[in-house]
Order: structure tokens, then sequence, then C-alpha cells
């Protein structure tokens, strides 16, 4: 997956009639992405869309909603104030190298006209968002130190120097032939050469190429057929038109599971059927839907990072603990020795005497000699008793490491189901929502931090089958004790993944019978949203709600359930999906 200068091209083209548009606000959802919003005269409100994320890294008009901080991070302050009431006036690609800069009319301090660029480096794990004026650096996402390049500094105050522009063909400037006699006699792979001639081209779009001209994504240069040569210059004349304008052919390329894999802005059809393509309107469209999930999933974790090393934390102390609470509960099993002990002294204290260190007494059971060992300083009655005080020592210690151990367990099972909750929220109120469960339990300390104040609490995920039952679905603990004992009625169906944390699921039946197809949708979502959702032949229980009961003392989310049946399902996102509640 990558995002290469040709699509960046076509995104710019279509950005063209935003120029003249006024910043509105400016936010910053996470740590290396930007949200400019825009005001227009003719459409209103737009949004542009920033990343810097190394997975992630775009520039593109979204729709997306985004959730921001309490507290906007410094160089969001900044951007606000170089660029609030700007107007936007050009947005520049030089060449089809992943650099867009976009270049706002704004007022300084003092009330002179200056122009403020705000410049997106499309570069991996390299990229960057820079603001700058009169070519040197205000500040940047990410400052870059001597210690990180010896060959390119950012920092605040130093002169702007673009990424050098590579020594290639672009197609904007040269004609197709031109790429024609510079690959036509190489032994290298058609797409291997086309990525090092052409400028700005991602691999999937030349794999595309090579497949275009031989139908052989790893044909050689030197094989293309006279044929070949001629669809490769058609292909590369169609291409050059999109850049200038015509409308392409957005496509993005999912597994068969519905997970996005790849996206360009010709048809891709070098998969030969084991990847199904989506087409989108617009290279802006299909940048909002193909990275939307994927951003709020990786804006979530870096909130979360906090809460899942202080889970597995929690989870690996309590662990060690359960360790040498089993080696304890091991040594109880010789109290036995101590009672049988005491009771030989008893039985036989007319034959001891104080002052003895040990007596070979017969044993009760077996009627062999049993050395028992004593204290001189106490008389038999004393050693007996103190061997019945060892005794029920160990005696109440193996009751009471048997609760704590069966405790440590339940605490394991409870910590894992957080941990899973956590790994699979996309939203900022859902992990509110578990910051404040886990400040309840007593996990967190100190006070309630401001993200924890959200303004709604989060609704369960709603779901229908396509016998049309209404499905719902747990986010998180709370959810999963509300939806189970108090939303459910006694007569709705109850499922859960076996023995792995995951989600509460709830089929609502209004009085009716749901049918294998809905029970078996409805376990397909319990999987998916557990921690098996990448595994096959999970287990799924299911029962009616009237046989789930919560324990007294449990922690949330924990329940007990009985007269239960278990289906086992792959978990299948593209189903998943299809259910989803319009």
């Amino acid at each position: 997956m990558s995002l290469d200068g040709a699509f960046l091209h076509i995104v710019t083209n279509e950005l063209q009639p935003l120029i003249g548009a006024r910043v509105d606000k400016v936010y910053q959802p996470s740590r290396e992405e930007i949200v400019v919003s825009l005001r227009t005269f003719r459409d209103g409100g737009k949004k542009i869309v920033l990343s810097a994320n190394s997975v992630s890294a775009r520039l593109n008009l979204t729709a997306a909603s985004f959730e921001n901080p309490q507290q906007p991070p410094m160089f969001c302050m900044l951007l606000r104030k170089h660029l609030s009431g700007g107007k936007l006036m050009a947005i520049r690609q030089d060449g089809l190298e992943r650099v867009i800069s976009l270049d706002f009319e704004c007022t300084n301090e003092i009330g002179d006209i200056v122009t403020n660029t705000l410049i997106a480096e499309i570069m991996g794990r390299h990229s960057n968002i820079i603001l700058v004026r009169d070519g040197r650096v205000i500040d940047s996402v990410k400052r870059i130190t001597d210690d990180i390049s010896s060959v390119r500094r950012v920092l605040p105050g130093i002169q702007y120097e673009a990424p050098p522009r590579q020594d290639r063909l672009c197609l904007l400037e040269c004609a197709p032939e031109q790429v024609l006699d510079a690959v036509k006699d190489s032994p290298e792979r058609l797409c291997k050469k086309l990525t090092a001639v052409l400028e700005g081209v991602s691999p999937i779009l030349t794999r595309e190429i090579a497949w275009y001209c031989e139908k052989d994504t790893d044909v050689p240069c030197n094989a293309l057929t006279e044929g070949g040569q001629q669809r490769l210059l058609i292909l590369l004349y169609r291409i050059k038109g999109m850049l200038n304008g015509s409308h392409g052919e957005f496509t993005i390329v999912s597994e068969p599971g519905g997970k996005k894999k790849d996206f360009c802005f010709i048809d891709i059809t070098q998969y030969s059927g084991s990847m199904t393509t989506t087409r989108c309107e617009t290279a802006n469209g299909l940048l909002d839907e193909f990275f939307a999930s994927q951003d709020r999933s990786e804006r979530t974790k870096q909130r979360a990072h906090d809460l899942l090393k202080l889970l597995m934390n929690s989870y690996e102390r309590i662990s060690r603990k359960l360790e040498l609470q089993k080696k304890e509960l091991e040594e109880c099993s010789e109290r036995e020795v101590f009672r049988v002990r005491g009771d030989l002294i008893n039985a036989n204290i007319w034959r001891l005497e104080k002052g003895q260190t040990k007596a070979e007494l017969e044993d009760f059971t077996t009627g062999e000699p049993v050395e028992v060992q004593l204290d001189p300083r106490l008389t038999p009655a004393q050693n007996a008793q103190k061997y019945y005080t060892e005794y029920r020592k160990l005696d109440t210690a193996e009751k009471k490491l048997t609760e704590l151990i069966a405790s440590g367990k339940q605490e394991l099972v409870y910590i894992d189901s957080v941990f899973d909750a956590v790994s699979r929220t996309d939203s900022e109120s859902d992990l509110a929502e578990i910051r404040r469960e886990l400040r309840e339990q007593g996990y967190l300390k100190g006070g309630v931090r401001a993200d924890e104040k959200v303004k709604k609490t989060s609704e369960p995920l709603h779901f229908r089958s396509t016998e049309g039952f209404e499905i719902l679905v747990g986010r998180n603990n709370r959810q999963n004790d509300q939806l189970t004992l108090k939303t459910a009625k006694a007569t709705d169906i109850w499922l859960h993944t076996q023995g792995i944390a995951g989600s509460h699921v709830i089929i609502r039946t209004e009085g009716r019978q749901p049918g294998e197809q809905t029970l078996f949708e409805a376990a397909q979502l319990a999987a998916f949203h557990s921690k098996g959702r990448s595994g096959s032949g999970v287990p799924v229980d299911y029962a009616a709600v009237k046989f789930v009961k919560k324990p007294a003392g449990a922690k949330p989310g924990m329940v007990i359930f009985t007269n239960n049946r278990t289906l086992y399902v792959t978990p299948d996102e593209s189903l998943v999906n299809s259910l989803k509640a319009k």
C-alpha cells in the first residue's frame, strides 16, 4: 500500500476548486494528523486532512468526523495562530513528487499580509507536516534534528529545504515513447524498471501496467512482444490523460475477508479474482474511505497506550502472584502429616518423656514404624499440640489460598476482557468509559482525566440479521452488563465466545423464535467482537437470557450461565459488515 505522487497529483487537481476558501478552524485529532476546516462561498464547509503517520500518510478532502483532544496540542495552537482566517491561494506539487504545498494569504501580528505555507511531505515513515513562511520553518509535526537525520534537518527558524527531486522521467513532462525507449532493452522485470525510471509511481501501478501488457506482473522488459509494447504506450497515454484531468478509475483492492489492501487510480485486474475491487467516484473520496477506519483505530491506539500498558503490567503481576500462591498451596498438601504425628504422640503419650528429641512410633494404617521428631523443651502433650497447630495453620492456609487463587484467576479473566475491549475500540467515548470502569475497580489512581468527561455515553453496536432480528453487541464491560442484565428480556438470546474474552451479544426475539441463520450470524458477531476474531472454529455459547446470572460481587461483564448450547464459527468481516443496521 503506497500513496504515490501520481495519485497525489489527481488529488490536488480535485482540490483546486477550494482556491479562495478561508480557514475556519484547525484541529489536531492525533499527534501526526491535522485537519484544516475551510469555508467556501459556493459549497460551504470543507475539511482537508493531512497525516504524517507512517502507515496512513496522506492529504485529501474528508467527510469523516474526528474526536479531538480536550486540550489542543501546541502545534495545533501554532497553526491556529498563523492560519486562522487565512485565504487558500494555491495548492502546489513539484512534478509528481510526494510533497504538497498549501499557500495561505494571512495577516500577521502587526497587520501585514504574509504568505504562510503548510507543506505535507507524504513519504512513509519520513512523512511530515511543516509550516513555512518566507522560506523558513516556523514549526513542524516532527522536528528532525542531526541525531535523527544527517542529511536534512527540519527545525524552527532554519531554511526549509524540500526533499531533493529524483532524476526520473515525469509523465507530466515526457512522452510515453521516452518511457518505452528507457525500458525496452532491460533484462529487469518491467514493474521494477518502471519504478526506477518513472517519477511518482507505486508498485501496484507498475504491476498493473506489466499485467496489462503481457498478463504477467513479472515479465522482463526485453521480453515484451510488439503487441505488449503497443499496449504499454496505450496505457501510459491513458495514465497521462488522467494526470492532466480526465476521469480516473479509482479502485480499492480488498482481501476476501473484506480488509482493504491497496488502491490505485486505474482499474486493477492483476489479482485474477483472488481479491475484490470497489470503485469510488473521486480520488479524495477513495482516500477518505480507505483510511477512515484505519485512522480511527490508530488514533485510539495512541490514546489507549497507557491503558494497555497498565493492563499488561497488572496481568503479569497477578500471574506472578498466582504462581507463588500455587506453590504455597502445594506445600499445604503436607498438612495431614502433621495431624497424624500429633495423633501418634497422643496415642503413645504414656511411653514418652520430656527431653526426647525423637521417637519411633507405629503408624496407625500400615503398622510400620515412623520416626517422629520431638522438641526436648516441650512435654509430650505440648509436642502433640505443636503438630496440631501446624496442621490447623496449613489447613486454614489451604482454604484461603484456594479462594485467593480462584479470585486471581477471575481477575485475570476480567483484565483479559478489558484488554480485549481496549484493543478493539475505535471510539474516544468508549475509551473514556473503560477508563472510568478501571478507576472504579481500583486499577487507575488519581483524579478523573479531562478525556473521561464524555458528554454522551456510547451506545452498543446495532446489527440486523437476514431474518430481521435486531442484534446488539456490547462495546465494553459496562455495556455488556447493561445489555445482559437490564436491556435484554428473559426470552432474548445471549451469546458469548467460550473461554475467550469478548463482547456480550443479544438477539432481541420480540416473542419470536430465531432461526439457525440468525443464531449463526449472531455467533459470527460474537466471534468477530472477541479476542478470537482472527481464529477459526471459534466456540460461541448461547442461552436464553433467563439462564444468565451475575454472581454477587463479580466484576463488570462477568456472568455465569446454564442451559447453553455451542456453535463453532470462523469470523467473516464481510458478513459482519453486511449485518450493520442501516
